[in-house]
Order: C-alpha cells, then structure tokens, then sequence
C-alpha cells in the first residue's frame, strides 16, 4: 500500500509534504496516559509518554526521542527561517521540527505534529 492511499489527506500534507498542524488542534497535545508514540506511516516508535512535557506551544512536545537512532535531523531554511526538521528515521517521514529551548535533561524541544504519530497506550 502506498503512503498516499495509507494516509489521510491532512496525514499527507505534514508526511509528505512537510506541512504543518494548526497550534493546539493536535489529538495528542493534552495526552498524558503512558505509552509510545509511533510514526504513522511505518509504525516506527518514535517517542515515549516519559519524556513528553507541556510546552505551551500548541504541538505535543518531547525532550528526547524514544531511541538514539529512532529519528533523523535535517536542517531547514523553509519559510525564512533556520531550524532542524526532524524524520523518522525508517520512512523518512516529516514529523516537525527540534529547538534548543527545551528542559533537563537534554535542553531539546521536539516539537511534533500529532497527525504523524499513533499512540499506543502502555497495557
């Protein structure tokens, strides 16, 4: 099955196109049961509820990645702007974008769209 007959329309733009959830529309920004938060498109694990925080900023949050290697940094010049995009590292998929302004223990905020992720609560 191809990405685009997987994905819903709004799924394809973030993933694929590199587009962008409306702040505080998320599914996932107020989640706070535990578990793992997979890539959409491959059902990667890409975050865990540990380490994710409220942020303030509208898209759920998280100061590190569920593994080393779960996610991949690229820079982005996009719309003016110098900033890291963050991908899963199996699909390459478009996820969001990773500051440094985040809390201990690594500084990081990542900030990701919940229209790429697939929570799978902890039994």
């Amino acid at each position: 099955m191809s990405k685009r007959n997987k994905l819903t329309e709004d799924q394809y733009e973030i993933a694929i196109n590199k587009g962008t959830e409306m702040p505080f529309s998320g599914k996932y920004n107020n989640e706070k049961r535990k578990g793992v938060y997979n890539c959409v498109v491959c059902n990667s694990p890409l975050f865990d509820s540990i380490t994710k925080y409220d942020s303030g900023t509208g898209w759920p949050a998280f100061y590190a990645p569920y593994a080393e290697n779960s996610v991949n940094n690229h820079e982005d010049s996009s719309h003016g702007m110098q900033r890291i995009e963050v991908r899963c590292r199996v699909c390459d998929s478009h996820l969001g974008h990773v500051f440094n302004d985040g809390p201990a223990p690594t500084g990081l905020r990542y900030c990701i769209n919940s229209l790429v992720l697939n929570f799978i609560e902890d039994c």
